[in-house]
């Protein structure tokens, strides 16, 4: 078993065995969290393995799973109410340990700077980068609104799009058209493109 600290009350590690149990009461563990779903691997033991061996041992033990890659924000709410619950120091565990990690990084979201999340968990070798964003705000997923209203939107402004929207307005000029598109460099000339919709002349592109 690889225990690994997250913090004076918490740690986590990767799937562990029912014959852990007694190095993880031993290490003065009070309660074990389950974040992987059983039958998710087909060597790792079911929970109810681990929840027989803590109670011999006189620990709490909760099923909280997750899916892989999927960790919701009523996710999070839940493991953040169970760990605030749970009797401490608190063990979690999943496959690697991420998605535990995880949830705690979320759950402490608003009790903790998001510096001192980041940093304990990269501390114990997990990498919260990918859900930064959720952390500072708050622990759950940004909504992002636009402000705009728009009769025809364009996916993908790239030459067929910016064709497709030059098409469009030069048959029917009064259309209120968006063109949207993730990236920030297009590696195009759209004024040949324009040509046709009537924003260049061929002699100036």
């Amino acid at each position: 078993m690889e225990l690994k600290t997250i913090d004076k009350s918490f740690a986590v590690s990767p799937q562990i065995e029912a014959k852990d149990v007694a190095e993880i009461a031993k290490a003065g563990y009070k309660t074990i969290i389950c974040n992987r779903p059983d039958g998710e691997g087909n060597d790792q033991p079911l929970f109810h393995e681990i929840e027989e061996a803590a109670r011999l041992h006189g620990l709490e033990a909760h099923y909280l799973p997750v899916e892989s890659g999927k960790v919701s924000d009523a996710d999070a709410e839940a493991f953040g109410d169970r760990l605030e619950a749970a009797p401490k120091p608190v063990f979690a565990y999943c496959r690697s340990g991420t998605r535990s990690v995880t949830l705690w990084s979320l759950s402490r979201a608003d009790k903790m700077p998001l510096a001192d999340i980041l940093a304990a968990a990269k501390g114990a070798g997990y990498d919260m980068s990918g859900v930064v964003r959720r952390i500072a705000n708050a622990g759950k997923t940004p909504q992002e609104a636009i402000d705009g209203k728009f009769e025809v939107v364009v996916v993908g402004a790239g030459s067929a799009g910016i064709a497709v929207a030059s098409s469009l307005l030069a048959r029917a000029p009064e259309l209120n058209i968006a063109v949207i598109d993730p990236a920030d460099i297009h590696y195009y000339q759209p004024g040949w493109t324009l040509v046709g919709g009537g924003v260049f002349e061929a002699d100036e592109t």
